[in-house]
Parts: C-alpha cells; sequence; structure tokens
C-alpha cells in the first residue's frame, strides 16, 4: 500500500496591511477678469456638486487685474467653501491666468488629485465634474468638455459662431489630430495633477507662454508630447446664463490658434 507523500512546508508569516489609499481632492482654477456678477452663481454651484458627491475640494481663482469686485467677490466666499485668491495687479490676458492657476494648483496638490479648470463666466455647468472623475479613474489623463460630442448642448450662443467654431474644430483635427479630441479650444477640462507636474518639470514656464485665448490648444498639443490619454464628455454650454458681454474676439482667435497649430506641427 502506497503512503501519501508529505506536501511541501508553507512558510506562513504576519499578514501585512494594506498601503492607506492616498487622499484625493479636486483643484478648480477659476481665470477670472471683471466676472463679479457671474462668479457668486457658480461659486454657489460648485460648493452644491463638491457636497453632493464627496468631493474634497478646493477653488484657485486668479483675478486678472480685474477692474469690478471679483477679488472682493472671491474674498467674501472664502469664508464659505476652501478658495485661494491669485491676484495680477494689472491685465495679462488668459495665459497669465491660467499658468498661474495651474501652477498653484501643482503645488498644492497631491499626487492622486485632479485639476480642473472652468471658466469664470458660470457658463459651465460643475455638475459635468463628476463624469470627468470618473474618466479619470477609468484610465484618462486629460478629459475635455466637448461641443462636439453626441449628447452636447449649447444654449444661447449664436448661429454664425456655432458655425465657425464647428468649422475651426475641423481644421485643427486635420492640422494637428490627437487621439480622443474633437474640441482643443473649450476651458473646461479635468486634468490629472501628477500628468500637469510632469509637463512643467519638461516645459517650465513655457508650458503655458500664449497670451491669448490661444493658451487652452497648445497647452493641449504639449500635452500630447507626453503620450497622454486623452478623453472628452458631452458639454452642456450654458451662454444663456452669461452676464456681461464676451471678451473672446472669435475671429481673431481662431485666426491665432490656426497659425499656432500650423508652427506646432512644424515642430515650432
Amino acid at each position: 500500500m502506497s503512503s501519501t507523500p508529505p506536501r511541501p512546508a508553507v512558510a506562513r508569516g504576519p499578514i501585512s496591511a494594506a498601503s492607506p489609499v492616498q487622499p484625493r481632492a479636486i483643484r478648480v482654477v477659476l481665470p477670472a477678469y471683471n466676472e463679479a456678477e457671474n462668479l457668486p452663481a457658480l461659486l454657489g454651484a460648485l460648493q452644491e456638486t463638491m457636497a453632493d458627491h464627496g468631493f474634497d475640494h478646493e477653488v484657485i481663482v486668479v483675478d486678472d487685474g480685474s477692474r469690478d469686485r471679483t477679488a472682493a467677490v472671491a474674498e467674501e466666499w472664502a469664508a464659505r467653501l476652501p478658495l485661494v485668491l491669485v491676484r495680477h495687479p494689472a491685465n495679462q490676458g488668459l495665459g497669465a491666468a491660467l499658468r498661474d492657476g495651474l501652477a498653484a494648483a501643482v503645488a498644492r496638490a497631491g499626487e492622486r488629485d485632479i485639476v480642473v479648470t472652468m471658466d469664470a463666466d458660470d457658463t459651465h455647468v460643475p455638475g459635468l465634474i463628476a463624469r470627468m472623475v470618473d474618466m479619470i479613474d477609468a484610465g484618462h489623463d486629460v478629459v475635455i468638455a466637448s461641443r462636439y460630442r453626441p449628447g452636447a448642448r449649447i444654449v444661447g450662443v449664436p448661429l454664425l459662431r456655432r458655425v465657425m467654431s464647428r468649422g475651426a474644430s475641423l481644421l485643427m483635427r486635420c492640422v494637428y489630430p490627437i487621439g480622443g479630441v474633437r474640441d482643443y479650444t473649450c476651458g473646461y477640462r479635468a486634468y490629472r495633477a501628477a500628468v500637469l507636474r510632469r509637463a512643467l518639470d519638461r516645459y517650465g514656464e513655457a508650458f503655458v507662454d500664449q497670451a491669448g485665448f490661444q493658451c487652452m490648444v497648445d497647452v493641449l498639443l504639449k500635452l500630447s508630447r507626453l503620450d497622454v490619454v486623452c478623453g472628452e464628455v458631452p458639454l452642456l454650454l450654458r451662454y444663456d446664463r452669461k452676464l456681461g458681454l464676451s471678451k473672446m474676439p472669435v475671429g481673431d482667435t481662431v485666426r491665432r490658434t490656426l497659425w499656432l497649430l500650423v508652427r506646432r506641427r512644424l515642430g515650432g
């Protein structure tokens, strides 16, 4: 009768505790120029969204030399929600405001944090942030709220401007295609803080060196060189809620942006 061979001994040690998950915060950057009328509604909606989803968060308002009460409104709201105010003594343009807002967010961010940029004129709906965070969690590095995805809605924008924007989008995709991207210019985006930190380490101050509205395109082009994974969610643009006139010269911005794309395509 054959005997059963002995089983090999298995060394058993203490079970190590799992490493604690690092906390994560959503850091919202709002470049603002003369947005005293629009900021309260946006900050209130942001506060509700963060509370509804239980997001740890911080808002960074960059007052780009406003002539109205933008800075005062931000200071008043700092008593109600976590808010940091960065002030420019004179207007320097969207590029400088975005540059300093991203730098402040990255300096304060942990590796798991997500940095969201939005327009400060209350046309971007904060409720989209949860969907953008989900896409970051699913593996994307950059998520854009896009006007050109199925399900997007644009309310209050004149037809001519919408046609010009769509035509410019098609040209941009032809000149400098980026996987997963249709909307190159929308300022409503979510980024992994770690990716922005890598971009700042590589490019330094040149990461955001365009003064005008084309700075949003340039940031995307530079990130694409880092092999980031981009995605989009359908944008709900509520231009009907904006108080005051638009600050973007559409025709000039389109021309400057297309010229920038050509330069970057040629290696400039």
